[in-house]
């Protein structure tokens, strides 16, 4: 049986692990910060608006150049991409260790964002070019969605076990020693490759895609703190739409545009990317929360925090692996229909939550949880893979690492902001909160963290009723706002669901040229069978076209 992980395939196999090493660095780095929020919080006296820029900064500019980036990797190649990029990556990790100040780390942060849009779209284009039939493919893809997962999840685990043995900023010394290995095994083991056409470089889409994703997505990250009914927040959005329309109308007028939007036309392509989008708005938003649960409102050290997140770890790359595999036999719209739908059954549970519900109940929400993020994100990034032609891989793959961005960016920017305005209603409309002097009052309806360094304070100066009352409060605003955000996520995932398995498409279509790069390029499995009397006239044919004589059939003798 052909496996992608014997004797004969080794070579690949080797290649397949260092893509998978490079990409668990930059998928670390997506939630291992998360834990730290509390920590950050207070030392570097962030409040709740510049907590959500030190995890989104990092989504901003990964968003905003994943598809400028994608495109000069296929240009110039991907082997240099994905090595500049974990160089950038890096630098950026070490200045972030040593930053002082919340606008100091947001900085940082935006710099390991820009060197992680050169690497992860290099990894899949490349894995792309390496495993060419479908079924390896599926297989190579579903290790490598698996790895992104774990990543993803893992992250907390990792930041938990260096908060409580260093200090914060050993988050971004282990990512800069990551980033520094995977560059030595990349330099190694990848060859590279790129786009034959070289087509020139256009400049235009470059900017415009740019300047499109980059003002939607800033859009998004300010909306919650303006107001998403603010002149400035509509004006962002009026100004985003007319720049995706300037893009879309520039590149349908280029002869060799960065981006084909005729893939938009490929209900494959499009619903596959709908529902990457709906997958990491629910997840993204889900982690920001849930961390500040455990160590907030639970109080459990940052260690025990991540570790928490191992049910949810597993259960990904448990669904990555197996929701390919199903996705060649069933067809992607049933297996991302189904993690999607698992995606809204955990979150209308994890609404329930309280302060007293037990971790049994907890770890068996994240289950459904992760299984829905891998039977949806693995088999949806094969299905997109597979509606692009493999010397415009790395476009593809930018595609997908856009919408990915796109999502949790905006899951953290709604979910946050829906959050934030239960939690700062809910603690202003408390007893204790009419207590309180108003500068106390209005620093601890920011974030729950403020409220629980307050509580602490009330509580050494000798007045432990009112911290008690006070940091219950805060559990119950903050309650309030994890259930309401949890809806919202049920929501969105609802609706990815509707809208898979309407549009989403079963099973890939007939083979077309590569050079159809709007059409579905997948691999069929079995080509159309010829009965020998259709391919004996296919043969006429042929020959007729070649202007050659066909052989006098031999008569009786």
């Amino acid at each position: 049986m052909n496996t992608i992980l014997n004797q004969r395939h080794k070579p690949r196999s080797l290649v397949l692990v260092v893509l998978c090493a490079a990409t668990l660095t930059i998928s670390l780095a997506t939630t291992a910060i998360n834990v730290a929020l509390p920590s950050l919080s207070v030392e570097l006296r962030a409040d709740t608006r510049q907590l959500q820029w030190i995890v989104d900064a990092y989504n901003l500019l990964f968003a905003t150049f994943v598809l400028a980036f994608g495109s000069l990797s296929d240009r110039y190649g991907r082997k240099g991409a994905l090595i500049g990029g974990l160089a950038i990556f890096g630098g950026g990790a070490i200045g972030a260790m040593f930053a002082d100040s919340a606008g100091q780390l947001i900085f940082w942060q935006a710099v390991m964002g820009l060197g992680a849009a050169f690497v992860y779209p290099t990894t899949l284009s490349i894995l792309s070019n390496v495993f060419t039939e479908r079924a390896d493919k599926a297989k190579a893809i579903g290790i490598w969605g698996a790895t992104t997962g774990l990543g993803v999840a893992c992250g907390p685990i990792l930041g938990g076990w260096l908060l409580e043995s260093f200090w914060w900023g050993s988050v971004f010394l282990a990512l800069a020693i990551a980033a520094a290995v995977s560059v030595v095994a990349a330099a190694s083991v990848v060859t590279t490759s790129s786009d034959p056409a070289t087509p020139r470089i256009d400049y235009g889409g470059l900017v415009l895609s740019v300047l499109a994703v980059g003002t939607l997505v800033f859009t998004v990250i300010e909306a919650p703190d303006r107001g998403w009914a603010d002149a400035m927040t509509v004006t962002g959005f009026v100004l985003a739409i007319a720049l995706f329309a300037l893009l879309v109308f520039w590149e349908r007028a280029r002869d060799e545009p960065m981006i084909d939007v005729k893939l938009f036309t490929n209900m494959r392509f499009t619903a596959a990317s709908a529902s990457v989008t709906f997958a990491y708005f629910a997840l993204f938003g889900f982690i920001f929360l849930i961390t500040q649960y455990f160590q907030l409102v639970r109080g459990y050290p940052p260690l025990e925090t991540g570790l928490k997140f191992i049910p949810v770890a597993a259960s990904i790359a448990v669904g990555s692996i197996l929701g390919t595999a199903l996705a060649v036999r069933l067809g992607n719209k049933v297996v991302v229909t189904a993690g999607l739908s698992l995606f809204t059954i955990a979150f209308l549970w994890i609404a329930t939550v309280s302060q007293s519900t037990s971790y049994l109940e907890i770890a068996l929400q994240m289950i459904p949880l992760g299984l829905g993020l891998g039977l949806t994100s693995a088999p949806a990034t094969e299905a997109i893979m597979g509606a692009v032609p493999r010397d415009k891989a790395g476009i593809g793959s930018a595609m997908n690492d856009a919408t990915r961005e796109v999502g949790g960016t905006l899951g953290v920017a709604v979910i946050g902001s829906v959050y934030a305005s239960l939690y700062s209603s809910g603690f202003a409309d408390s007893g204790v909160a009419q207590s309180l002097p108003t500068d106390v009052k209005a620093t601890v309806e920011e974030s729950i963290g403020a409220a629980m360094v307050a509580a602490d304070q009330i509580g050494a100066a000798g007045d432990g009723r009112t911290a008690q009352t006070l940091t219950d409060a805060a559990d119950s605003a903050f309650l309030d706002g994890l259930a309401a955000g949890s809806y919202v996520a049920a929501g969105v995932t609802l609706l990815g669901a509707i809208v898979t398995a309407v549009f989403l498409p079963g099973h890939p279509k007939d083979t077309v040229p590569a050079e159809h790069s709007g059409a579905d390029v997948s691999t069929t499995l079995q080509p159309p069978r010829l009965t020998s009397r259709s391919a004996g006239r296919a043969a006429r044919v042929r020959r007729r076209v070649l202007g050659l004589r066909e052989s006098p059939r031999p008569g009786p003798r």
